[in-house]
């Protein structure tokens, strides 16, 4: 009895020095999407593998953290031919860079469950610095974090030689998500 208690106590003492506890994401109710015109027509795909490990705590939002990974592998835009077009050199080379990861640096409140996050966003071997907004709100007890983050593809190196021409595939991006946890 006396090792469990200890245990337990070690456990308890941990988690107080530690802070709250990573949030688990449900990723059947999450999303992560990248809209953007081809031809001048919308297309919206999504990201079907992805992960994210979010820290945070309300009463402490400034000390809140987030890493989000996606294999790029997995964008699905409708069509088997295109997803496979896609993982290629040209567009996100998944063979050399199969994750394309986001990790934050600063989460700063900015009103009533709105927030603005910095940090780092790493695509195909190019990293550059990011803010966007972020609202953060509780649905069905879970916490719910949804954003948008426009980005220019081409700074990363998604769409070389022939596909740099952004009168085909425009040059403006959107991501979007929606991370739903508990």
């Amino acid at each position: 009895m006396k090792p469990v208690k200890s245990l337990l106590l070690a456990s308890l003492f941990a988690s107080a020095v530690v802070g709250a506890a990573p949030l688990k994401t449900d990723p059947a109710k999450s999303s992560v999407t990248a809209t953007f015109k081809q031809m001048g027509v919308p297309v919206e795909a999504k990201f079907k593998q992805f992960t994210a490990q979010i820290d945070y705590d309300a009463a402490k939002p400034a000390a809140s953290k987030a890493t989000v990974e996606i294999q790029t592998a997995s964008l699905d835009l409708g069509d088997p031919d295109y997803n496979k077009e896609v993982t290629k050199k040209e567009w996100f080379n998944t063979a050399q860079f199969p994750k394309a990861t986001f990790v934050s640096s600063s989460i700063a409140p900015a009103g009533a469950g709105k927030f603005n996050v910095t940090g780092k966003l790493s695509i195909k071997g190019r990293s550059a610095n990011v803010s966007f907004p972020l609202v953060a709100k509780t649905e069905a007890g879970k916490q719910v974090f949804e954003g948008q983050l426009p980005i220019k593809r081409l700074a990363f190196n998604i769409g070389e030689d022939e596909w740099k021409d952004t009168s085909m595939v425009a040059d403006e991006v959107v991501i979007k998500f929606r991370v739903v946890a508990q």
